[in-house]
């Protein structure tokens, strides 16, 4: 039989599949999100995602370092607060003597080699569990942004490299642009949550806040799951207020959109490997229903090869140790 192409030449052996392989995963694609939260010498297991804790600032500061060994070099983090210091207007999420903000600047002078982004959202700090001031029922969207703005002249000011409108205002990137230049952060950049959709695949970090919605839910602000062209939209709209970096959340149920906005955009991509997408894999694996670690890899193959450039991995600590 004369069979000219024979694709499986460089298959043959492992040294010719590593020489071939199209995409690479490298510990520092990787951002680590990490939960804080109030009290000393604190580590609290997330019950919906095995293996991910949330820290008291004494252990999280550990739990750096260790991370910063490994090549992860960028972490994004989220607070869990008690409902005593919710409002409806978020103040707490600008106090600088808050849990947050603290946190911010210590990790800044322990490890100032360390990236950190920070959440701009009201959700962990509102007593309505939205991502914006609700008033009878509905979320006002222009004067959420004043309350964004604050918060986020606020991260900087704590030490913030990376700041992350994950609310889905429309605005806000504009918004946050010019404060966050007015006050003098110029050098700060801004990770819009470009095309974040209204998934169900975000229970488990909600369990890891306590930052589900008190009423309703999120479909009047976050995508519709069934569009994807309006992901250009807001794409485009990110890009002409001035975001550095475009976000697609989640990332597995949408590696189409990943690939869209890579094929239409010349700003780098990020895609968020979101919580319940690592408890799958988790409980999967538990049950002896998979292999997790190479669940695990191929999933993170598979964003990058749809066209991410960052990933906000659960796995970044595991993903690394193995890289």
């Amino acid at each position: 039989m004369n069979i000219i192409r024979r694709p499986r030449r460089n298959r043959q052996s492992a040294a010719i599949r590593d020489m071939v392989q199209e995409t690479r995963l490298h510990a520092s694609d990787f951002i680590f999100p990490v939960f804080i939260l109030e009290g000393q010498q604190v580590r609290s297991e997330v019950s919906s995602m095995p293996g991910i804790y949330r820290y008291s600032q004494d252990l999280l500061l550990d739990e750096i370092g260790r991370c910063l060994d490994l090549g992860i070099t960028t972490f994004d983090l989220f607070p869990n607060l008690p409902e005593s210091k919710k409002d409806k207007y978020a103040t707490e999420s600008h106090n600088p003597d808050g849990l947050y903000l603290k946190t911010v600047r210590a990790i800044k002078e322990t490890y100032p080699e360390a990236v950190v982004m920070t959440d701009v959202a009201m959700d962990p700090y509102s007593s309505d569990g939205h991502d914006g001031i609700v008033e009878n029922g509905k979320i006002l969207n222009d004067e959420t942004l004043e309350v964004l703005g604050r918060m986020a002249v606020a991260q900087a000011q704590a030490g913030a490299d990376i700041v992350g409108p994950s609310d889905m205002m429309d605005g806000r990137v504009s918004y946050l642009r010019q404060e966050l230049d007015r006050a003098g952060f110029q050098n700060v950049a801004i990770m819009s949550y470009c095309a974040k959709y209204a998934s169900a695949f975000y229970g488990p970090f909600r369990d890891a806040l306590d930052s589900a919605p008190k009423f309703g839910d999120k479909k009047t602000y976050q995508m519709n799951p069934a569009n994807r062209r309006e992901a250009l939209i807001e794409a485009e709209l990110d890009t002409i207020e001035g975001a550095d970096m475009l976000m697609v959340k989640p990332a597995l149920a949408y590696l189409d959109i990943i690939s869209l906005l890579r094929q239409n955009s010349n700003l780098p991509i990020a895609a968020y490997n979101v919580s319940g997408e690592y408890a799958m894999i988790k409980a999967a694996a538990q049950n002896g229903w998979l292999d997790g670690e190479r669940a695990m890899m191929e999933s993170l193959l598979s964003i990058k090869r749809a066209g991410a450039d960052v990933i906000l991995t659960y796995f970044a600590k595991e993903a690394a140790a193995l890289l």
